[in-house]
């Protein structure tokens, strides 16, 4: 009797793709683990996590809260031959544990000059929903990108939370997951459950156009595609670029979308100062200056503290207007 090849696709949330990654891993490598603070009887914070406790009762755990035991131990067990995955609630507090991250789990490979691999993956969320403040809100993506030997996605919809998760948990190094916490109930996508699990790397081309390229990630992908419709009943073309994976970085494709477009904005959440836009800044003016016609224009939050009023938020961060606004100065310089 002949079996199906139709590709198994679901539309799912932001969550549930994370679950169904969560389980797929769990299934596919045996010596996976995950845990984290109230990630198994609770379901998790988010919901993420819903279920798993039940069916992996021995290798999904609840923890004390402490980032720095959660990411010591996690360390400890992927040294030991485990696939360990953690969940750090916030990405702000991932900073109580920045020498097992950052003096440890980044160095392993490199001090036992290959003997030793360390497969941890760390999820962990950012951004700012109302009330979130200045303790809940922070951007890091750059700082960990900072860091060789620490992989590190930003995956903007359901289909890439799901694909992108596989890939971090499939690879030798330690790998920083940062999920935006306002996609979870909110975004949903077709995704491809079956399909095989990827290599970490590679942005895409998620809106093809010929005036002005744009580079985006988490909340500023949506609201950068959303500014690009508006800009297209005026006649003007994005080419919109979602990077997906900042370490390692696809700086070869948006090279080849600035030498179609010659001009180039960059958004991202976190504040401008070490943001990482100024890297993709860097990296274009060293391989594609004489491509560009315009200044490269960066759009972010201020570099101030992020207060918990929603209206001071709505102020603060970049909106689909923001963007538009430097799509249309620089597409026009």
């Amino acid at each position: 009797m002949a079996t199906s090849t139709e590709p198994v696709i679901e539309v799912l949330t932001y969550a549930r793709a994370v679950n169904a990654a969560l389980r797929r891993a769990l299934e596919t490598y045996p010596e996976a683990l995950f845990f984290g603070e109230d990630v198994a009887l609770p379901g998790g914070v988010f919901g993420c996590s819903k279920g798993l406790v039940e069916d992996f009762p021995e290798r999904v755990l609840d923890t004390p809260i402490s980032e720095s035991a959660i990411l010591g131990a996690a360390l400890g067990a992927a040294l030991l031959g485990r696939r360990p995955i953690v969940e750090i609630m916030w990405i702000d507090f991932s900073l109580v544990a920045l020498d097992q991250i950052v003096n440890q789990a980044a160095n392993v490979r490199y001090v036992s000059r290959g003997a030793l691999k360390a497969p941890l993956t760390v999820r962990t969320q950012q951004g700012s929903l109302p009330g979130s403040c200045a303790q809940h809100s922070q951007c890091l993506e750059a700082f960990y990108a900072h860091v060789p030997g620490v992989r590190v996605g930003v995956p903007s919809t359901a289909a890439d939370a799901y694909a992108m998760l596989l890939s971090a948990i499939a690879e030798d190094d330690p790998v920083v997951v940062i999920e935006h916490r306002a996609f979870y109930h909110t975004v949903s996508d077709p995704v491809s459950l079956d399909a095989p699990i990827e290599s970490i790397g590679g942005g895409r081309i998620v809106r093809e156009g010929t005036d002005v390229t744009l580079v985006a990630w988490g909340a500023m992908l949506s609201k950068g595609l959303e500014a690009a419709e508006t800009l297209a009943s005026d006649g003007l073309s994005v080419d919109v670029i979602d990077p997906r994976w900042l370490n390692p970085f696809d700086t070869a494709l948006v090279i080849q979308s600035v030498e179609k477009t010659n001009r180039l904005v960059i958004a991202h959440e976190a504040n401008l100062t070490g943001g990482f836009g100024a890297e993709i800044c860097a990296r274009v003016v060293r391989d594609a200056f004489w491509s560009l016609e315009a200044p490269i224009d960066r759009i972010g939050l201020p570099d101030v503290r992020m207060p918990a009023a929603p209206g001071l938020q709505d102020a603060l961060l970049p909106s689909v207007d923001d963007i538009a606004g430097a799509l249309r100065r620089t597409a026009e310089t």
